[in-house]
């Protein structure tokens, strides 16, 4: 398995909020932020990171009293806007919306990682996790992960479609060719909207991405979704096995979403970003808004994030070092 999460009971999400809300009252606070808040997500518009940084910066903007706005700064398997952020003063104006691909992956594509993703950023918030989906164009006539599998075997070769070099989705490939050694090749594409377009028009068979922005197209039946890669079913499409069920336990791997900023930003601001963070994950509109885009919201503290991004880098990093994926 690649990865454990923290699950908090409603007490300690009640417990970070009130925590958080004695912390923001403190005078420290009263000159941040006094002028707009950029949130760079590292993928192109359209996919899940974006629809999540888009409906947490709008939030933020009523509890900070200041603009958040989304800036998409995609490429080098998320790591040119990890790079942006990384680089930028740590005054808490210029932030990320943090996932497992420019945290936990792309840097080790790399032959010399641009930025040390556990220590060169200050991690804020945890916001929630969702799965991968191994899916399917409806005219390729593959309608379970074994049809998959034999069709794969049988023509020797079976193209795969992600959201970009050094995504999740092709990282994730990568991994299902090497440990079940089926010959995958990947078609990488700039973002989530032109693989679906594809994917819909059978230009590839097969595509693999965050479940978040695909489950429309399964259920108007354009896609076929033939596995997720968690431990159990999501509750957006209970129907569909886990990677687990499918006798693959070491492909585990779920997507998760937080918010970062530079490394060593000042203690009062990423306490008052993550009580803000905290606070909006709470509300019922927002939980519904995630639920139906597949993830899972889960407040935690900032130490409880920092933890889980180290695990996260610690196990990752070796496993994308160890299969030879580069970009």
């Amino acid at each position: 398995m690649l990865m454990t999460t923290f699950r908090p009971t409603r007490r300690t999400a009640l417990q970070f909020l009130a925590a958080g809300a004695a912390a923001s009252a403190l005078p420290a606070f009263a000159q941040w932020p006094d002028k707009p808040i950029k949130i760079i997500v590292t993928f192109p518009p359209g996919g899940s990171s974006d629809v999540l940084a888009r409906l947490m910066a709008e939030q933020l903007t009523k509890k900070l009293g200041q603009p958040v706005v989304v800036d998409n700064k995609p490429g080098a398997g998320g790591t040119i806007g990890g790079v942006q952020v990384a680089t930028a003063a740590p005054d808490g104006y210029t932030l990320m919306l943090s996932n497992t691909t420019p945290i936990a992956l792309g840097p080790f594509t790399l032959d010399k990682p641009p930025y040390d993703p556990a220590t060169g950023f200050s991690h804020i918030a945890y916001l929630g996790a969702a799965p991968l989906v191994i899916m399917a164009s409806k005219p390729s006539g593959i309608k379970t992960y074994a049809e998959f599998d034999a069709l794969a075997r049988k023509d020797g070769r079976m193209d795969f479609g992600s959201g970009g070099p050094g995504s999740i989705g092709h990282i994730y490939g990568e991994l299902l060719k090497k440990t079940t050694g089926i010959n995958l090749v990947h078609v990488p594409y700039r973002g989530g909207a032109p693989m679906t377009t594809d994917l819909i028009a059978n230009t590839i068979p097969i595509g693999i991405d965050v479940i978040t922005s695909y489950v429309p197209f399964f259920k108007s039946g354009q896609l076929v979704p033939l596995a997720v890669t968690s431990t159990q079913r999501s509750p957006l499409m209970p129907e569909v096995p886990t990677i687990v069920e499918l006798k693959q336990p070491k492909l585990v791997l779920e997507n998760f979403f937080g918010l970062s900023g530079p490394a060593k930003l000042p203690a009062d601001v990423v306490t008052r970003l993550n009580t803000a963070c905290n606070e909006v994950l709470v509300m019922p509109e927002i939980q519904k808004k995630l639920n139906d885009l597949g993830i899972v919201a889960k407040p935690e503290t900032v130490g409880m994030f920092n933890d889980f991004v180290k695990e996260q880098v610690s196990v990752l990093g070796p496993t994308i070092k160890g299969a030879g994926i580069k970009l």
